[in-house]
């Protein structure tokens, strides 16, 4: 499991400058929106190098000065992640304060209060980052059946981050802290749910645009979904849960979203069966192998910048479990689109495990 797919990262399609290839804005239905779905800042000497990584989304941004990031340049890395979805920094060099400020750059972050209001000690300096390793609190390596370990199973099924809240995440910023050895595993995988909502069986994807569903998504489903062994007393349907279209448009490139997680819960309106067949058949057919590309995690001061408003990921397992420590570090901004509420009331509740 660990590494399966994980060469895709290392076999790039393409290279180029972005002001060698420059990119046109097109009707969202067609198949040069799904290429080119943003127009590329236009220098005559560009400082950065845009390597490819899938056939239809994903990039490694090389040559960005995190020491010196001008406006033109943030704006080149504003349209390549409007375009690609996800895009790899290789050796930033950033410590935590200047993760946070880059990701500042992009919006207001979200922190990590709802996860210590109940005493829980945050391991970071910074509010503003996530912790998402496979540390305790004292920093040593959580054993295989911790209570840790069986919360961070969730994260290894395919997930928009934060969208269990009112407000869902727009931006991820994942930095890696400390990696285990080489060959471990721990590589992220990302799924491109605008081309999969561009390739859907006509039938069913008039379906969706037609009924407009609501899905409901839930903190507590996908955890109990990843590892049934634990929250046995916790029922998903007593607790809040985030309403947010199915289908959407997403705004900045204007090309529609399947918004789809492991944390969808049921859809509103339906059947339990309904619910349970179309989901099921939505996240199968958004978690195919032409849709994703797994990416490799290969030094301590690597970033990767998504959207999750256009795309999943999930942390890949590995034999690094139990043994290895894997301190990854997260930034998350607030969507700012007119989505992030989704059909929520507007609150700063947020979910956190108890």
């Amino acid at each position: 499991m660990p590494e399966a797919n994980s060469g895709m990262a290392n076999q790039p399609t393409t290279s180029h400058r972005t002001s060698d290839r420059a990119c046109t804005l097109a009707t969202p239905s067609t198949e040069s929106c799904r290429q080119s779905a943003y127009t590329m800042p236009h220098k005559e000497e560009s400082q950065l190098e845009i390597v490819e990584l899938h056939p239809t989304f994903a990039a490694e941004v090389r040559g960005t000065n995190f020491h010196d990031l001008g406006s033109d340049v943030f704006d080149e890395i504003h349209a390549a992640i409007t375009k690609y979805g996800v895009v790899k920094f290789p050796k930033t060099g950033l410590d935590d304060a200047g993760h946070v400020a880059f990701a500042s750059r992009f919006g207001e972050l979200d922190d990590v209060s709802p996860y210590t209001k109940h005493g829980k000690k945050h391991r970071l300096a910074f509010e503003q980052l996530f912790d998402v390793s496979n540390l305790l609190e004292d920093g040593s390596v959580a054993p295989i059946g911790s209570h840790r370990a069986a919360m961070n199973k969730g994260n290894s099924l395919f997930h928009v981050d934060s969208s269990f809240n009112p407000r869902r995440a727009g931006y991820s910023l994942l930095k890696a802290h400390e990696l285990p050895p080489k060959g471990t595993g721990g590589a992220t995988e990302y799924a491109d749910t605008r081309t999969a909502f561009d390739e859907l069986p006509e039938e069913l994807k008039k379906e969706l645009l037609e009924k407009d569903y609501v899905a409901c998504h839930s903190l507590y489903h996908s955890r109990k979904t990843a590892a049934p062994g634990f929250l046995t007393d916790i029922n998903p349907e007593d607790h809040f849960m985030s309403r947010h279209k199915l289908v959407q448009r997403h705004e900045p490139s204007g090309r529609m979203n399947l918004y789809i997680a492991s944390h969808a819960h049921h859809i509103e309106g339906v059947s339990p069966e309904k619910s349970r067949q179309l989901l099921d058949t939505l996240y199968k057919h958004a978690c195919q192998p032409k849709y994703i590309v797994a990416i490799d995690w290969n030094d301590n001061s690597d970033l990767i910048l998504w959207d999750n408003t256009c795309v999943m990921h999930r942390a890949m397992a590995g034999t690094y479990e139990g043994k290895h420590a894997r301190d990854m570090r997260r930034a998350t901004v607030h969507d700012g689109s007119i989505h992030a509420w989704g059909l929520n009331e507007p609150s700063n509740d947020r979910m956190g495990f108890p």
